[in-house]
């Protein structure tokens, strides 16, 4: 896995930078159940190390994720509203101003938490709320996907259930290909303008995908993406490739999902948790790879002792290490995770230390939306 710098066209981070001389200093977490969110840190340190992504002030810190109702959705590891409501608590404490999370998640009580949680805890215009469109919420042709129909119905519902009148981030959580891309572009964009969304961004799909939606924007007039939500870590670096020098080249914020590969990093390879056995994607996304990941997943620990740090601080210092990356997505289901993330932005690895995590990656297949 390459560690080539990239570099962002000069100008596109004066949103951040007008934020931070506010004193704004942000990072992506991804909380929960799905809620994610993202940092302001207000440290002792000094100001965090800052990237540009679009849509507001960033800095080196993780989002969060797992909370929601457990039988409602595919999610059955998240933790609950009683269990949740101090994790929330403790990341706006912590520096954490944004959270991210999704429709589809617990089908609709991860926004239903956050949105509560919200406006218990902090004031919503000092806060950034992102969330997504796209995963089925209900039978019939109009229950999901990303026509017209649906991104107007699902950004109300999703506005009822957050308890808000608007999104800071909305996001489409994968391709649709059912639906021309040109009609899901143009009602993103009206539903920026009747301000029921401030800024739109995208997940996983292919780099050429991405580009094409990004230059049918810049064509039309239309509300341009301004961040990517997709799979990157220790184990997966495939984005490397393609998408990441895309996202360099315009300007695009980096907001990675599992960067700690499920888990994987942070712990011994033959750990087992109510997740590991019930979540498909450990299967799906390493399955196929797990003789050359174990030996990734034996680096992290090997570094993690040498600095006497936790593993998951190893993990996403890495991805701090990549200039591409604003922010990655981390779960936290118990209050030590939380720790972790907020801890490992001061996590600064050696040139060696990042030669030995990743020189033994092989090229992977695809994954994370084919």
């Amino acid at each position: 896995m390459g560690a080539a710098n990239f570099h962002r066209r000069p100008g596109l981070a004066r949103v951040l930078q007008d934020n931070v001389r506010r004193g704004l200093r942000t990072r992506l977490h991804r909380a929960a159940g799905p809620p994610w969110a993202l940092i302001n840190r207000r440290s002792t340190d000094g100001l965090c190390k800052v990237r540009s992504h679009g849509f507001g002030g960033v800095t080196d810190l993780p989002r969060l994720y797992e909370y929601g109702v457990p039988d409602r959705g595919n999610h059955a590891w998240s933790i609950d509203e009683a269990e949740s409501r101090p994790f929330i608590k403790r990341a706006l404490e912590g520096g954490i101003n944004f959270f991210d999370t999704a429709n589809r998640y617990s089908l609709g009580s991860s926004e239903e938490i956050l949105g509560r949680a919200i406006k218990d805890f902090a004031r919503r215009d000092e806060v950034v709320i992102a969330t997504k469109v796209h995963g089925r919420m209900r039978p019939g042709p109009n229950g999901g996907g990303l026509s017209r129909k649906a991104i107007m119905s699902e950004i109300d519902a999703s506005l009822r259930r957050l308890g808000t009148d608007y999104v800071d981030l909305y996001q489409i959580h994968r391709w649709d290909y059912g639906t021309p891309i040109e009609e899901t572009l143009e009602a993103l964009h009206d539903i920026v303008k009747t301000g029921k969304v401030r800024y739109i961004g995208a997940s996983s799909m292919h780099a050429w995908q991405f580009a094409r939606a990004l230059g049918i924007s810049e064509r039309y007039g239309w509300t341009r993406f301004v961040s990517m939500q997709n799979l990157v870590n220790l184990l997966y670096g495939e984005e490397e490739r393609e998408m990441l020098p895309l996202c360099a080249a315009e300007g695009i914020g980096v907001i990675p999902w599992s960067p700690q590969a499920r888990g994987r990093l942070t712990r011994d390879w033959d750990y087992t948790s109510i997740r590991t056995e019930t979540d498909a994607a450990h299967q799906r996304l390493f399955a196929k790879s797990a003789e050359q990941d174990r030996q990734v997943v034996d680096r992290v620990a090997a570094v993690a002792a040498a600095r006497g740090i936790p593993r998951a601080q190893v993990a996403l210092a890495w991805l701090f290490s990549k200039p591409v990356i604003t922010a990655p997505i981390v779960s936290a289901t118990k209050l030590h995770h939380l720790d972790d993330a907020l801890a490992s932005v001061n996590v600064k690895l050696s040139a060696d230390e990042i030669t030995s995590l990743e020189e033994p990656y092989v090229p992977h297949g695809v994954v994370g939306f084919v």
